[in-house]
């Protein structure tokens, strides 16, 4: 008979944006080092189906699953802290249950009854916890938004029942709360603390563990004062002051004896944790390097790097293992298309990346500066969009001066990137979208082959369109080759210069598997460019 999953619920007080994400993919980091089968899964609030819509620059990227889920950024964290592949179960939003709630009531699953929020909507929400933790032995939740925003209390309410459902002593409800710190008084606040606690225990839920986040190292009586007012003992009570990089997260809350008191809390036979790996990788994320390797990134969305979460951190893994400090530079795409001499803006940097994306704002700066990239013998690396618009910059180098995207130009005279013939007429349908996992051949002698030290390789895609396979046999004359190509040879998915130092570009977004401990190949190998570039005795 299989073990009985347990369940940790992560919830957050007092203002938003604490790390409740990252308290959570720390949490099941540790449990996973002691041999325990841990999945992850983040339930958010909102009333989109899923996050494929919505805006980057409000939410951050969309990162996809490898079976093809868009998901809020955090399953980015979740996969990077424990190493390990999730899926669609693993992201549920608030839009996607009703909906199926209204659907079931639809199609008379129902049978007539009076559809409420009490019991239909709680007993969905249970159903996908439920389902995304079986076979695993914890499975922990994270709620999204602010306890005591009406937005959220639905899911509150969901996990109060839920952990009635299952028994009290198969869950765990972890709590982050933030602790202010006043300059003029020189002291560390904990009212706001106890207040969020109170408003939990007002929705049913007293917590078993709080995580107290705060700027600065607090108090040392702060830990003995939490305890008093928020019934949690001391024990199960961690102090996360900001840390240098959240790769120490897991690390501080094992020194705090957290995971511990989980697994004691739940009854798990649990392994010593061995966090060797993950302790040599935080030392080399926080070393100082004797070489700095400066990465524009040409992008349209300047606001915060949450919109490019995934290729920042793929960077910072590829330069820690290539054992050099990386300097990531803002390059407005925007900017770009509007100059025709991109020097002064790009001639300092050591190489570009150029980013994914949709639509026509930012175009002309990405193939600006593909275009000065291949010129320049600058490492460049492109990743999805930026395939596109790296192969439109070489064709039109080459004397295609119309080459475009037909996203961008639907009349254009020479659609180098286009939809296959079979997709016409389904462009806004989502019937030619491609999501999630996909093979991709390597091409014998490539470079590409070369770094992935493999013929054959899977990886994530997000995007419609597709490079048009009639201009194929005119690549070499642009200077790049087809080196990636689908199985079945019809869909090209990685390109690379014939002659120069790193030209690189990719379908699909190589940056959803990158992990701190391990680079991606494709990331490794860009910044190993711009490295040796710095040194040309090499």
């Amino acid at each position: 008979m299989a073990k009985a999953t347990k369940y940790i619920f992560v919830t957050g007080g007092v203002l938003s944006g604490l790390g409740k994400g990252i308290t959570a993919a720390s949490i099941a980091n540790l449990l996973k080092a002691r041999g325990l089968r841990v999945n992850l899964q983040k339930c958010d609030p909102y009333l989109n189906v899923d996050a494929g819509l919505l805006n980057p620059r409000e939410h951050g990227e969309c990162f996809v699953t490898k079976d093809g889920a868009e998901t809020d950024l955090d399953l980015g964290h979740y996969e990077r802290f424990i190493d390990q592949e999730l899926t669609q179960s693993s992201s549920l939003m608030q839009g996607r249950v009703l909906l199926r709630v209204i659907e079931d009531e639809r199609t008379g699953r129902y049978q007539g009854e009076t559809v409420q929020i009490v019991p239909h909507v709680m007993n969905a929400v249970q159903g996908y916890i439920r389902h995304a933790g079986e076979g695993f032995d914890v499975h922990i939740v994270e709620i999204g938004g602010t306890v005591g925003d009406v937005e959220s209390q639905s899911f509150v309410e969901a996990i109060r029942e839920f952990g009635m459902r299952v028994g009290r002593e198969n869950c765990v409800y972890v709590h982050v709360v933030y602790l202010p710190y006043l300059g003029a008084s020189k002291e560390t606040k904990t009212k706001p603390a106890q207040n969020a606690v109170r408003e939990l225990r007002s929705m049913g839920i007293s917590p078993d563990v709080l995580v107290a986040r705060s700027e600065n190292p607090t108090n040392g009586n702060t830990v003995s004062k939490l305890s008093l007012f928020s019934g949690v003992e001391e024990e199960a009570i961690a102090l996360l002051p900001n840390a240098k990089s959240i790769y120490e997260v897991p690390l501080t809350l094992e020194d705090a004896g957290i995971a511990d008191v989980v697994v004691r809390k739940l009854g798990l036979k649990a392994k010593k944790a061995n966090l060797k790996p993950w302790r040599e990788m935080v030392d080399r994320s926080m070393r100082t390097y004797k070489s700095t390797v400066r990465v524009g990134i040409v992008a349209k969305y300047l606001d915060n790097e949450d919109t490019y979460l995934c290729v920042f951190e793929a960077l910072r893994s590829a330069s820690w293992w290539n054992e050099t400090n990386v300097e990531l530079v803002w390059v407005d795409a925007s900017a770009l298309g509007e100059k025709d001499d991109l020097s002064e803006d790009l001639r300092d940097l050591d190489g570009i990346v150029i980013t994914g994306g949709w639509g026509e704002r930012g175009v002309e700066g990405k193939i600006k500066a593909a275009q000065y990239a291949f010129r320049n013998n600058m490492p460049c690396l492109g990743l999805c969009y930026g395939l596109q618009m790296m192969l439109i910059g070489t064709a039109r180098l080459a004397g295609l001066e119309d080459a475009h995207t037909t996203e961008v130009d639907p009349d254009t005279k020479c659609p180098v990137v286009s939809t296959m013939a079979d997709q016409k007429g389904k462009e806004s349908t989502g019937g030619t979208s491609r999501l999630g996992d996909y093979p991709c051949v390597l091409a014998k002698g490539s470079l590409a082959r070369k770094l992935y030290g493999a013929d054959e390789i899977i990886e994530r895609h997000r995007h419609r369109y597709e490079c048009n396979n009639a201009y194929r046999d005119q690549y070499e004359e642009w200077g790049v080759r087809a080196v990636g190509l689908s199985p079945d040879g019809r869909l090209v998915e990685m390109i690379e210069a014939i002659d120069h130092p790193f030209f690189m570009a990719s379908q699909f977004h190589p940056e959803f598997k990158s992990r701190p401990n391990r680079a991606h190949p494709m990331f490794d190998g860009f910044v190993a460019a711009c490295l040796s570039l710095q040194e040309p005795s090499k």
